[in-house]
């Protein structure tokens, strides 16, 4: 979870308080959006600082909190979710941008208010409170979809976390990552440590985590962080050139291929092989059916 609020930096690690907060009157309400594939509306996405715009087989989502630089509240993390949950069937690839100077610092601090977080006394509370934070994540990972971070600027906390969350990473040569999470206390919880560790290995997660220190763009493509580092007035250019390369390939392969990816370091030797012949065998009928 991690902000950086205007200007990255030290942070109180005293923040969390005692309670759980439902959404107040000033809050839009997006607990029902996105249930049974109905869309939050854009007066919704827009009062919780997102915006999302599809074009046929693309999702472009935007973090549009600009003025602080996306950080995050409990209303935009409800927002993606909704936005997972109702995505078109259509859609093949989703784009993750942040407007204006940063992708995302990380959580807006004044979610650390009274009432604001859990004090971690009930554990099954504290329990759901955390599993929907996380529901912004993990429906970047489905099978039917390819999700790209197109990123720039800070990406701090749970802005890391989110671009962690996307399968591809195509990041600007002005990018800052930092995983400051431990340095307030906390760990970091919104689905950020598997990906981190599959990403850089065990020892070098280590490190980022716990001196909680910025990577900038060259190591973190160097690391593995991101798949593309392009200077920052290429990166829409970029992105969209990896948009059209993706949905070049035919869209039942493409789903087979990423769920056999997906599953590919759990499983052993053997496992993976029956995996490979039975996606194989669906292509199969899936090809000759259309003949």
């Amino acid at each position: 979870m991690t902000d950086a609020s205007a200007q990255p930096g030290p942070e109180p690690a005293n923040a969390p308080g005692p309670g759980l907060r439902e959404p107040g009157s000033d809050e839009p309400s997006l607990d029902g959006a996105g249930l049974g594939g109905t869309p939050p509306s854009e007066a919704a996405l827009a009062e919780a600082g997102l915006r999302l715009d599809v074009d046929g087989a693309v999702a472009t989502v935007t973090l549009d909190r600009p003025e602080r630089r996306n950080a995050m509240t409990f209303a935009m993390w409800r927002g993606l979710a909704a936005i997972g949950r109702s995505l078109p069937d259509a859609v093949r690839v989703v784009v993750l941008k942040g407007a204006g100077p940063s992708f995302s610092a990380g959580i807006d601090l004044t979610q650390f208010s009274e009432n604001g977080f859990p004090d971690g006394a009930d554990t099954e509370a504290t329990d759901r409170f955390i599993a929907e934070l996380q529901d912004a994540y993990t429906w970047l990972r489905r099978p039917e979809i390819v999700t790209i971070a197109a990123v720039h600027g800070h990406a701090i906390g749970g802005g890391f976390q989110l671009a962690l969350a996307c399968d591809l990473r195509v990041i600007a040569d002005d990018t800052a990552f930092c995983m400051k999470e431990p340095a307030l206390g906390l760990v970091p919880d919104l689905t950020g440590t598997k990906p981190l560790v599959e990403a850089v290995g065990l020892p070098r997660a280590l490190e980022l985590c716990l001196t909680a220190r910025t990577v900038h763009a060259e190591e973190a493509a160097r690391l593995g962080l991101a798949e593309t580092l392009v200077p920052r007035g290429a990166l829409d250019g970029a992105v969209a050139d990896l948009v059209a390369a993706l949905l070049a390939v035919d869209a039942g392969a493409a789903v087979a291929t990423k769920r056999l990816l997906r599953q590919a370091t759990a499983n052993t030797l053997e496992q993976q092989c029956a995996a490979e012949r039975r996606e194989q065998i669906g292509r199969f009928r899936a090809l000759f059916a259309a003949r």
